[in-house]
């Protein structure tokens, strides 16, 4: 049996050429490295070709497109015979919408609120512009609605197998209403001229029968489907009728037909570009093909939750990771209903499920308390392994290098400020407008607040989320926490000092609905329903708002250092001292020991290796300013600039050079101009400055696509290339060092460590898609074998070969096997060091009980490694551990370590060690000796 906590666990991305199959060859591979639980991407059925997962458009079934059931079966079964444990990323936010795959989605459109699945999606019927009846805006369109409507792009189709009706739009089905099936019938009938025929009588009649809007309901549609698909010759004569609503050129009744027709539909189509201000369902961000799930509607947990729950009984999963919970109306609710759904599906005396939660955290912030839920996958993690390891004397001096190159000062707060702004104004539009007429909507239903005008409550609460300093609170219908509370009166009295109007107490109405305080006993009777709506839905709001801005623009804007631009973190963090890391590992051990550990996630902004190589920028910061000087002077010749236009930007150029060190293959790579080009378009446009998705300039992205050509030419930037080459062999042994420390931290520190897939080699990859290249498995798994007995001299000596990463991963992994008590629920005890390197190194113990281990990480490397120019000799290291009571065998004093003797090979170290009072006497009495 997998131990309910996992010892290390393995995340794959499952995609078609990935499947259960391929999976299940991996697990023995896995097995021998250490890992006790494999953590899956989403493996319920996806829009085909999916490369994620996440567009899940049936919860309730296997994704085909990776074995289904049998397959699933097979790896189910491999996965037991190793022992190893099933962790599933489950995504309870979202669905994929429109095209033609999801069920709930198409009975939507096709009955509107009468739908029983339209309590599922967070739809606000009643707000489409220039439209007496309600209806969802599906932003599909091309073109202009109009363009596409006389182009004949969108079909009036019937479906003769089921008796149904659809317009299409290239590969979106519409599904028609049968309400205005007769309508339709009469139509083709005439346009037929088939009145007389037996078939086209047949149709009148069944036409006369559901006469008028409402009918046929529900209950009656499918026998009238059925009576339709029925008809003898129907489907050949509703064939040839539909030209009666065949669109083109020319053919103004047929448009004028199909557009009335589409016009009465429970939805209203529109351009693309349309969901930035009219959308009226909530989404997945800014993605309009993923549609958000009221999850909190009790039917809908129920039916999203079968497969997880048969998948728990039947003891094929071990645990779930919780995808973008944020998102959730109610994160307190769900995981009370989901604990309770594990615990029946697995039984009274069975062990709880292990749950972790995607979750980001600002800084400071402290992860709320949810019900069976051990702790977040990690994010967090990440960004403090990096800040301990950074050389905080060098982010000074990069700070006056970003300086210098943006002309703006390295505050980053006025970037996130900006990116914000332009985020609310483009791609949360809608989201946005939606909440700001519900507040004026609030504030008008009592004579106390009618005064306060919609376009002022529209700029407060803007101020308000501006000024949040976070991705959301967790009010529940109950009201706010006191850190919530105290939260948004932080926030309030920031976006108040922003605020250049009359203040007549509309800062305190807003607090007030958000806190849901308008709804106290003696307070204005304001509208209960539309109060709570409000103050939940701001939470799923901000959440989207702070991603796009910060992850999304603001990294994408601010190239300080890049390694620091990373999800979950802040690119102007400092440095973390020795000290605060052992602060927050203290307080780790004792609030969230179980949760994941990363390095890498798919989410991620670049390789977890990349990111330590960029590291050695702030270890050589003076070297790094003239040697990017001098690039710019030799790619300045390449730089496109037309009419005003410079691409790259300045900004981005700098980045471009960060990027290209930290990415830079260690080996010859055929891809990587390609590789660097679609990382660069997607940076560019993500950034919003010389581009952007929703209009992008091909102006702009032609230049950056032909300065990365140029500069990557030998033929035309040979110095440059040298140049960059020979800085890179340099951070890529400062790079490798930091990884090694990198790796110890995340293996021994508490929580669980998380390895995405790949990366026990070398991992120097890009932003997604990159990121999710296909794995070399098989010649991992033929590294490892020979590795059994590691020679680590000579692992030192080819370390570019990536050997020394994934033979140092499993005997940190064998370490943990054998002592998973220590590593799961031991404690953690800081270590002090002495001497001149004493800041130079990090040092701690996780002791559990008479057992301990103790564990060192070298930091800083450039001025022991010649910057960079060799491996670092186990003489470099000049401190020593203080032992702090505890003793690595019977012969070692407890008095201290030397760095010299524990960084023999590698610049880190885990010992196996005992607490000296735990000693037999007689041991203790020899060591006194």
């Amino acid at each position: 049996m997998s131990p309910p906590i996992p010892t290390a666990t393995y995340r794959i991305q499952l995609t078609a050429d990935f499947g259960f199959d391929d999976a299940a060859a991996i697990v023995p591979y896995l097995k021998a490295l250490g890992i006790s639980h494999l953590y899956a991407s989403p493996f319920t059925k996806a829009r085909k070709g999916s490369s994620h997962g996440y567009d899940i458009v049936d919860h309730t079934k296997l994704n085909p497109e990776l074995g289904g059931e049998e397959g699933f079966a097979r790896l189910s079964a491999v996965l037991k015979q190793n022992d190893i444990g099933l962790i599933l990323d489950f995504v309870p936010n979202h669905v994929g919408v429109h095209f033609a795959d999801n069920p709930w989605w198409l009975d939507v459109q096709e009955w509107g609120p009468a739908s029983p699945h339209a309590a599922s999606f967070d739809i606000d019927w009643d707000v489409l512009p220039f439209r007496s009846r309600g209806g969802v805006l599906l932003p599909i369109i091309g073109s202009s609605y109009g363009k596409a409507l006389e182009a004949g792009e969108i079909e009036l189709r019937y479906d003769a197998d089921e008796g149904s009706f659809s317009a299409w739009y290239f590969e979106h089905r519409l599904p028609i209403g049968p309400q205005r099936y007769g309508e339709i019938l009469r139509a083709v009938v005439r346009e037929a001229d088939a009145a007389e025929e037996p078939a086209g009588k047949a149709l009148l009649d069944l036409a006369a029968r559901y006469r008028g809007v409402s009918h046929p309901d529900r209950k009656e549609a499918p026998a009238f489907k059925a009576a339709l698909k029925g008809v003898e010759g129907g489907a050949a004569l509703i064939e040839k009728g539909l030209a009666a609503y065949r669109a083109g050129e020319g053919r103004q009744t047929q448009i004028q037909a199909l557009h009335n027709l589409l016009e009465r539909q429970h939805y209203r189509l529109g351009h693309w570009q349309l969901a930035t201000s009219e959308i009226n369902y909530r989404r997945f961000f800014d993605v309009n093909t993923l549609a958000g799930l009221r999850v909190e509607d009790a039917a809908t947990f129920e039916a999203i939750h079968q497969l997880v729950k048969r998948l728990v009984a039947e003891g094929h999963l071990q645990g779930l990771r919780l995808d973008h919970i944020d998102g959730l109306r109610d994160p307190a609710q769900y995981f009370q209903r989901l604990r309770k759904l594990t615990r029946d599906a697995q039984g009274p005396a069975a062990t709880p499920l292990y749950m972790v939660i995607e979750k980001i955290l600002g800084e400071g912030e402290k992860l709320p308390r949810f019900a069976g839920v051990h702790g977040t996958t990690g994010y967090e993690w990440l960004n403090v392994i990096t800040q301990a390891l950074v050389d905080g004397a060098g982010l000074e001096p990069l700070d006056e290098i970003w300086r210098q190159i943006s002309n703006n000062s390295p505050d980053f707060a006025p970037v996130l400020m900006r990116a914000k702004r332009r985020v609310l104004e483009t791609l949360l539009l809608s989201e946005f407008t939606v909440l700001t007429r519900l507040l004026a909507r609030i504030a008008n239903g009592h004579y106390s607040t009618r005064d306060f005008s919609a376009d002022n409550l529209r700029q407060v609460f803007e101020l308000y989320v501006l000024h949040f300093p976070v991705y959301r609170t967790y009010i529940t219908g109950n009201g706010p926490t006191g850190p919530d509370r105290a939260l948004i009166d932080r926030t309030i009295e920031k976006a108040r000092a922003d605020w250049y109007g009359a203040d007549d107490g509309i800062f305190d109405f807003l607090r007030d609905a958000l806190t849901m305080d308008l709804l106290k006993p003696g307070r204005a009777a304001h509208s209960k329903p539309r109060v709570r709506r409000f103050a939940l839905k701001v939470q799923q709001f901000t959440g989207p708002t702070m991603a796009k801005s910060l992850e999304d623009t603001a990294f994408y804007r601010y190239h300080r250092l890049l390694a620091l631009n990373e999800v979950g973190g802040e690119p102007s963090a400092h440095a973390l001292s020795p000290d605060a890391f052992h602060g927050l590992m203290i307080q780790r051990a004792k609030d969230w020991p179980h949760g994941m550990t990363a390095t890498m996630t798919h989410d991620a902004k670049r390789g977890e290796d990349a990111r330590t190589r960029l590291l050695g920028l702030a270890e050589m910061p003076g070297e790094w300013a003239a040697t990017v000087s001098k690039w710019k002077l030799m790619n300045a010749p390449h730089v496109v600039t037309d009419d005003g236009l410079r691409a790259p930007s300045a900004t981005f150029e700098y980045m471009l050079y960060q990027s290209l060190l930290g990415a830079w293959p260690l080996e010859p790579d055929s891809d990587f101009t390609a590789r660097m080009q679609a990382f660069a378009l997607k940076a560019a446009r993500e950034g919003k400055e010389g581009t952007n998705w929703i209009n992008p300039h091909p102006a702009y992205e032609d230049g950056v696509k032909t300065f990365i050509d140029r500069i990557l030419d030998p033929r035309q930037s040979g110095a440059f290339l040298e140049s960059l080459q020979t800085l890179s062999r340099r951070l890529s042994i400062i790079g490798a060092l930091n990884s090694l420390s990198q790796v110890t931290l995340k293996a021994t520190m508490p929580g669980v460590p998380d390895f995405y897939q790949g990366t026990e080699f070398w991992d120097f990859s890009l932003v997604d898609p990159d990121n999710r290249r296909p794995v070399d498995f098989t010649a991992r798994a033929k590294s490892l074998e020979g590795l059994t007995a590691p020679d680590w001299k000579g692992l030192i000596e080819h370390w570019h070969d990536g050997r020394l990463k994934l033979a140092w991963t499993r005997q940190l992994l064998k370490l943990r096997g054998e002592l998973p008590e220590v590593f799961t629920d031991g404690d953690y005890r800081p270590l002090k060091l002495a001497g001149p390197h004493a800041d130079h190194a990090i040092a701690f113990a996780r002791t559990h009980g008479s057992n301990a281990v103790i564990v060192a990480v070298g930091k800083n490397f450039a001025p022991l490694s010649d910057h960079g120019r060799q491996w670092p000799l186990a003489d470099a290291w000049d401190a020593s551990i203080e032992t702090d009571g505890l003793v690595l065998d019977d012969d070692t004093a407890e008095q201290g370590l030397s760095l010299r003797d524990l960084f023999r090979g590698l610049p880190v170290a885990v010992r196996r060690a005992r607490i000296a009072e735990a000693r037999p006497a007689k041991l203790r009495r020899k060591a006194e000796a």
